[in-house]
């Protein structure tokens, strides 16, 4: 369960899409928030991982490392 608050101008344009198609607000949320969903959790990610980068490999170390 999830309950969340809109701006007024946000919640009429979800009122009317909703009206005019004949789906519920609900289903416009959860389709909206899937959408978004492995993108804020990719940038979560990476965002976690600039922090700490870890070591850089310079072209000649890759190709040595994998017998090139």
């Amino acid at each position: 369960m999830l309950a969340i608050r809109l701006d007024s101008d946000i919640e009429e344009r979800l009122e009317r899409l909703a009206k005019l198609t004949g789906r519920t607000k609900t289903y416009y949320a959860r389709e909206a928030i899937l959408e978004h969903l492995e993108d804020l959790e990719d940038i979560y990610l990476a965002t976690e991982r600039l922090k700490s980068p870890g070591k850089i490999h310079s072209a000649e170390e890759v190709k040595r490392e994998l017998g090139l």
